[in-house]
């Protein structure tokens, strides 16, 4: 577990961890397959965080999460469910891309995961949607495939001393993926989750 930060902000705290991230991550410091981390952007007190498995092409050239095609995708899910970027955070369990776009392996996921886990806990989210298996499995800790997983609430439990409160976590499909299986029955499933967390955030106020 990270020691979180000081700051009087979120913002800052997030800044100072952005920069402890760089300058110490166990993965990417010594992956070598990336331009630039990707560490993640948004509100800093948003409601609602999405998290993907790791950075593409796109993302590693600017340096911001989601900004490909399935970013573009996301951006669309966001905006169906009456929110944009600004209201949202938007991260990723690895901060590097992987060589050749391929699924993170479970030793990088093991030490660049902890800072994505940090970035939640400064956050604090009343939901948060997991995009795709890599990203549903770290925070769910299970190796079940998102097919049987997406659609049902389960929990992410912060690693803090004392215990602290389940965050409440949506998986669904990832972008790229609902990308590749454009069909009606996908597009069905993705808008039905969505709708489900839509339906906490209201409830919850």
């Amino acid at each position: 577990m990270i020691a979180l930060p000081e700051g009087r902000t979120a913002t800052a705290r997030l800044d100072a961890l952005r920069a402890m991230h760089d300058a110490g991550c166990p993965h990417c410091t010594t992956a070598t397959g990336h331009t630039q981390t990707v560490f993640g952007e948004g509100n800093p007190a948003a409601r609602l965080v999405f998290v993907g498995e790791a950075p593409g092409e796109t993302e590693d050239q600017l340096g911001r999460p989601f900004v490909g095609r399935a970013g573009q995708k996301l951006d669309e899910m966001i905006k169906a469910m009456g929110m944009s970027r600004a209201d949202v955070y938007i991260a990723n369990v690895l901060k590097s891309r992987p060589p050749d776009n391929r699924t993170p392996m479970p030793s990088e996921v093991e030490r660049c995961a902890p800072y994505l886990a940090a970035q939640l806990r400064i956050i604090r989210p009343q939901v948060i949607v997991s995009l795709g298996g890599p990203a549903t499995k770290f925070l769910l800790g299970v190796e079940t495939g998102i097919t049987k997983l997406r659609g049902q609430w389960a929990s992410w439990t912060p690693p803090e001393e004392g215990g602290a409160a389940p965050i409440p976590v949506m998986p669904t499909y990832h972008p790229a993926y609902l990308l590749r299986n454009y069909t009606p029955k996908t597009r069905g499933e993705v808008w039905s989750d969505l709708k489900q967390v839509m339906d906490r955030l209201q409830r919850q106020g």
